[in-house]
């Protein structure tokens, strides 16, 4: 991993794909600065396109009030796009696919509760239609890593992806992820090849369940944070910012603009 003052090749990239926990974020609050630094790349006619495992409920507020052009949630479940006072929805899976996934993860959330001691179900499950997200840090005590695996092998066992963010483990059923809908999404709404397209994009996140985008995108970015997770890491990120979080993330915006 580079430091990010080794990053030169800015003035082409106009499309950020960014994480939200922890990448964004800073001790679980957004400060003013991260999200002022959203507004600057929004000025600077940079689309900025988070990408997720938060619910389809935050999306959907994030999608319409923050200075975003879309935003992909629940680990790739979905997009929300939000021009001209109109609201886009893409799902992955119909409403009967969904209601049949639906079941299945509260068979698994039943055993992972039993079995896991300390976790449990994420305060915005309520706000879910796709996954679900086992809190092991964000409300809870910190759980320790066999805990956090137990959680991940659970899900395995019946057969469903599981990924660990830096504050929950979130399962689905199905074959999406973070990396399929950004590469549908960048189809769709820019009629760009995700391959074709790598000068003009680049992704920034901070931990494991990002690791399918550190690995796909030729300018891929971190905050410093991802260094808690960097022997787990097979594919890690391009470059890593001096500081965490949001702050971080400011420190990767201000790279960006740098000469522009």
């Amino acid at each position: 991993m580079k430091n990010l003052s080794e990053f030169i090749d800015n003035k082409k990239i106009k499309i950020v794909f960014c994480d939200i926990d922890d990448t964004l974020t800073h001790n679980g609050k957004l400060p003013a600065e991260p999200y002022s630094a959203l507004w600057t790349l929004a000025q600077n006619n940079i689309s900025v396109i988070p990408v997720t495992g938060r619910p389809a409920g935050w999306c959907e507020m994030i999608a319409r009030f923050w200075p975003v052009h879309s935003v992909i949630g629940e680990n790739g479940a979905f997009y929300f796009s939000y021009q001209q006072k109109k609201m886009k929805r893409f799902w992955c899976y119909d409403q009967k696919t969904r209601n049949e996934y639906h079941d299945k993860l509260k068979k698994i959330e039943a055993q992972i509760l039993k079995e896991v001691p300390g976790s449990a179900t994420s305060s915005d499950q309520f706000c879910r239609l796709f996954d679900l997200a086992i809190d092991f840090k964000e409300d809870v005590e910190p759980l320790d890593t066999p805990s956090i695996q137990k959680i991940v092998d659970i899900f395995s066992d019946h057969g469903a992806q599981a990924k660990v963010s830096s504050i929950h483990v979130n399962g689905w059923f199905g074959n999406h992820n973070k990396l399929t809908t950004t590469k549908k999404f960048l189809m769709d709404e820019f009629q760009l090849n995700f391959d074709q397209a790598q000068e003009k994009i680049c992704f920034i996140g901070d931990s494991p369940n990002d690791e399918p985008m550190f690995e796909a995108f030729i300018h891929s970015f971190a905050v410093s944070n991802i260094k808690d997770f960097s022997k787990q890491l097979i594919h890690p990120p391009s470059y890593v910012t001096p500081s965490p979080g949001g702050f971080g993330f400011v420190e990767f915006t201000q790279s960006l603009l740098k000469n522009l």
